[in-house]
């Protein structure tokens, strides 16, 4: 077993080898007793300082071999459970701590470096023999999105007398990714016949979708593209094909992370570096922490439905996701949505009226903003006339502290005809996306 430092990572297993690493712990003050009585030694020849700086000598020498021996021939296994969990889910390790040496450790402190919130994976080992282990298993209930570091280790072990503290950082590190909170919904988009709770709508359209309900005679303004020749021929007049909304169109869900528009309620203080619980339904009083939650709710609710779902967003830089089905889809959208922040210079507005969205007729975008500006609504409305549905999820920014409430949005959704829902600071997600907002 060599004293180099060893360190073999195997996700989401890891074993490290602990090898060289030192520090003076208090052993400065013996070591200048030392020299001052070799120095009597020499000087007087008494025996009484021969045997004093003997002794010490011996002492830091023992001292010097122990802590060294301490940290050396040591095995940590790191184990993390699932690199993936969610706000509101627990995020667990197991750690074996093993001696691989002939002789006993005195003691051994493990300290982790690891940036998650709240994560206290160190852990202090007495008298571990040879051959011996001792594991411990940790679990931290993640309480804010992201992608988070675990890792590295500082393994810490000392003498008896405590002249020599030892120290070697373990540098093998992992990530694990905290999804945003989502919720059960047991339907979203009661309103105007199933907008998209992917059930079809058994509804006409002059669309050209890839549902074909019939066919019937031709009227004038009937375009070519719909003439079904089959018929035409059997009949000896033209026949057209009818259709009806597509119940498996894409969905787009345009996120607002426009730092601008974002408002947030004051946290109270944590005293020595405790985390504060955040309060129902588990989300920092944050509008941003609000639209990335309702987002992976509708990603989750949809995909489940067999739903092509897809996202756009303007954080620091231009997100698009483009609408794909399945669990792999799933994945993709809940990773996007951790790590993205309100950072973004560009409106709603903007973002409904870019290019990024590659809309076909009957897709459904669904806008989830804080914004109090109504000229999204404006936008989303126009898509209308291109045939793209619209849903609006309003995060009202005035139970967050906010200066200007939602009222004007939701009058100017329901001028447009559009549904809408209203999600206010504390309220559970579910009740708020599964009961239509009152616009009126």
């Amino acid at each position: 077993m060599g004293q180099a430092d060893l360190a073999q990572i195997c996700p989401p297993r890891r074993t490290i080898l602990a090898g060289y690493g030192s520090a003076m712990g208090n052993a400065l003050p013996v070591l200048l007793l030392l020299v001052v009585v070799t120095v009597e030694a020499l000087a007087t020849g008494k025996p009484i300082f021969y045997d004093l700086g003997y002794s010490l000598l011996g002492i830091v020498l023992l001292s010097f071999v122990w802590a060294w021996c301490n940290v050396n021939w040591v095995q940590l296994d790191r184990e993390t459970l699932s690199p993936y969990t969610q706000v509101g889910q627990a995020a667990e390790e197991r750690f074996v701590l093993r001696n691989k040496g002939w002789l006993p450790k005195l003691w051994l402190e493990v300290r982790d470096h690891s940036d998650l919130p709240g994560h206290r994976a160190g852990m202090a080992v007495a008298s571990l023999g040879p051959g011996r282990q001792r594991g411990w298993t940790v679990r931290t209930n993640c309480l804010r999105r992201g992608r988070y570091r675990l890792g590295p280790l500082t393994l810490i072990s000392s003498d008896p007398f405590g002249l020599f503290i030892r120290r070697h950082k373990l540098h093998a590190t992992s990530s694990i990714v905290v999804y945003p909170l989502m919720v059960e919904l047991a339907h979203f988009g009661g309103l105007a016949g199933e907008l998209i709770g992917g059930r079809a709508r058994q509804r006409r359209t002059h669309y050209v979708t890839t549902n074909v309900a019939g066919v019937r005679e031709y009227y004038p303004g009937d375009t070519f593209n719909r003439i079904h020749w089959p018929s035409t021929a059997r009949k000896d007049q033209l026949i057209v094909k009818e259709f009806e909304l597509d119940p498996v169109a894409d969905v787009w869900l345009f996120v607002d992370m426009q730092g601008s528009v974002q408002a947030e309620t004051p946290m109270p203080a944590a005293r020595h570096g405790a985390l504060v619980a955040m309060p129902a339904p588990g989300l920092a009083p944050a509008t941003e922490e609000y639209v990335v939650a309702v987002a992976a709710t509708l990603a989750r609710h949809l995909i489940d439905r067999q739903r092509a779902v897809g996202l756009v967003a303007q954080a620091e830089q231009r997100i698009v996701v483009q609408p794909e089905r399945g669990e792999r889809q799933l994945t993709k959208l809940l990773e996007t949505l951790a790590v993205v922040r309100a950072r973004g210079q560009a409106s709603m507005s903007q973002l409904l009226s870019s290019k990024d969205a590659a809309f076909q007729r009957g897709s459904v975008a669904v806008v989830i903003t804080p914004s109090a500006d109504i000229s999204w609504v404006q936008a989303l409305r126009d898509l209308g006339r291109r045939g793209v549905g619209g849903v609006a999820v309003v995060i009202d920014a005035g139970s967050f502290g906010a200066p200007v409430g939602p009222g004007p949005v939701l009058s100017a959704i329901a001028d447009a005809g559009l549904p809408g829902y209203r999600v206010r600071r504390d309220e559970p997600l579910d009740e708020a996306l599964m009961n239509p907002a009152r616009l009126s």
